[in-house]
Formats: C-alpha cells, structure tokens, sequence
C-alpha cells in the first residue's frame, strides 16, 4: 500500500527531494503522493518533519 501524506503536511517540500522516483508532487495547500508511482520505501516518510506521512 502506498504512502500518504496527511494534513499535518506543512508543504516544506522535504519528501519530495527524498523521494527517489519522484511520486510527490506540490498539491493545493499539501504536496501529495502519487499511489500508482510509490514504491513504499519509507524514504519520504523518514525526513518528515511533522510525521504527516503514514502507510496508506
């Protein structure tokens, strides 16, 4: 199942830099990812900063 990034996201942009193939986007007021293109390996999960990524 893939990651998600819940409201806590501050939009900081941290995930998206980590994420090695490029499933998050800028989204509206949060960035979001991308379930078809996320290979669940944490990465984003790990540098956030709020824990606003959780396992979908």
């Amino acid at each position: 199942m893939a990651f998600e990034i819940t409201s806590e996201c501050l939009a900081c942009g941290v995930c998206m830099d980590e994420c090695p193939v490029e499933a998050i986007s800028e989204g509206e007021d949060i960035f979001v990812i991308d379930a078809s293109e996320c290979t669940d390996c944490g990465s984003c999960s790990e540098v956030c900063p709020t824990d606003a990524i959780v396992e979908g």
